[in-house]
């Protein structure tokens, strides 16, 4: 069996600076989100990969002015904030409405939300996963949202976004994400009011995956699938969400190249991660029929860099599968905690819609996730290129043995316990096969 070449630590160090330094912010439908895909489009064949970029319709965030005022100690206070994506402003406009604290999700059993009405509902949780909840959120008429990130005690409000279905199929208000511990200082010092004034559109623009290929010798054999992101949130150079599935993806290139295989290796660099997984799902129902058809297994990289923290895999696929990677990780002395819900924000995820087994592997610092995302401080800082390294590496000798054998080890499967919440995610946030058309 061909042993892959050494992964290089500098070489990601230095792909890593072209992304988050030389061009930085990367929201999806922007410029530097474009260039991005140009630059990995270029490193990709400078490895000897065949490459097409795909672009696909979004609408690009462009805020001109975003302000929060809170009443609070007989006076008006300022604070940061930051607009969901695929959510309006305000036109310029000050509106100015009562606050009122929703606490999410357990308050959405009530049978009647029309206490909300023409208020500031400050919501616990910036996450909705119910249709019929936002539907309802929505129907109540509130004056605007504030959305509250849970996940961590944070004073820096993350940037996030409203799933684009979301907003197409049910509308949306004025929503702006807010720091937890701010909302901790407005119901402590008993606030009573807030005002914002928000100028910025969704403007229709192109995003782009950017689709490299290492041939296989044989057609019949299937297609091995590797995937990250070159997008980013609002305001966030992105180094470890997902610069770092990138870089991977450029590195498992070049030294796979050389290697002969059965198997093709497609190596895609998706744009529109941020606003759910938009280009993974233009991919698959783009190509449905080959992905259904020819798609074995999807290797994901996704927030995989953080510095300190421990390694996942979440996997949707069998046991084999699972014992596979698990196995190839232990060769370079990583040890992975392995996880099996069905987790619909990952590119990894229409993959599974499409009956292809997969993992995303990412790495968690605290039991939030990882506490920098979304944030401006998600920089080379947060990012170990060491551990980038031999994470590639074990994921190169997988992909080597996997494209060579004639048959692999494990069924092409989705567990029977998973696929219904698959297709409930599918269809609940993602609009189905028909998506956003």
């Amino acid at each position: 069996m061909a042993t892959p070449q050494a992964v290089s630590a500098p070489r990601l160090e230095q792909h890593l600076r072209a992304l988050t330094l030389d061009i930085g912010v990367r929201v999806a439908g922007s410029e530097p989100e474009r260039q991005a895909a140009e630059y990995a489009a270029a490193a990709f064949r400078a490895a000897g990969a065949s490459v097409a970029i795909e672009p696909f319709p979004v609408f690009q965030r462009c805020v001109d002015e975003q302000r929060l005022e809170v009443f609070m100690g007989g006076a008006w206070q300022a604070f940061p904030c930051s607009l969901f994506s695929s959510t309006p402003g305000t036109g310029g406009a000050v509106v100015e409405a009562p606050l009122i604290f929703f606490e999410a999700p357990t308050e959405y059993a009530r049978s009647d939300l029309s206490f909300l009405r023409g208020k500031a509902v400050v919501h616990l949780g910036c996450h909705i996963e119910s249709r019929a909840a936002y539907r309802r959120l929505l129907q109540a008429e509130p004056a605007f949202l504030l959305f509250v990130d849970i996940r961590y005690p944070g004073t820096t409000p993350l940037a996030d976004g409203m799933f684009p279905s979301y907003t197409k199929d049910l509308g949306a208000k004025p929503t702006l994400n807010v720091a937890f511990m701010d909302a901790w200082e407005w119901k402590r010092c008993g606030a009573s009011a807030a005002r914002i004034c928000v100028r910025a559109e969704a403007r229709p623009s192109a995003s782009q995956n950017v689709v490299a290929d290492l041939p296989g010798s044989d057609p019949e054999a299937g297609v091995l699938y590797c995937g990250g992101h070159h997008d980013t949130q609002a305001d966030s150079v992105g180094a470890d969400d997902n610069a770092v599935g990138v870089v991977t993806l450029l590195e498992l290139a070049r030294v796979l190249a050389p290697i002969p295989r059965r198997r093709t290796l497609r190596l895609i660099s998706f744009g529109a991660e941020e606003q759910l997984s938009v280009g993974s799902a233009e991919y698959v129902r783009r190509h449905r029929q080959e992905v259904e058809t020819s798609g074995r297994f999807m290797y994901n990289v996704d927030g995989g860099g953080s510095l300190l923290g421990w390694t996942e895999l979440n996997a949707n696929g069998p046991e084999a599968m699972v014992r596979g990677v698990v196995a190839g990780f232990r060769q370079q002395d990583v040890y992975l905690g392995v996880t099996r819900e069905v987790i619909p924000y990952t590119d990894q995820f229409p993959f599974a819609v499409a009956g292809v087994p997969g993992v995303w592997l990412s790495r968690r610092n605290c039991t939030g996730g990882r506490f920098f995302h979304h944030r401006p401080d998600d920089d080379l800082s947060r990012v170990s290129c060491d551990l980038l390294a031999t994470f590639a590496q074990a994921a190169a000798a997988i992909l080597t043995d996997w494209g060579a054998v004639k048959t692999l080890p494990f069924k092409r499967s989705i567990p029977v316990a998973q696929r219904s919440a698959i297709r409930l995610f599918w269809d609940d946030l993602y609009g189905g096969w028909a998506g956003l058309r």
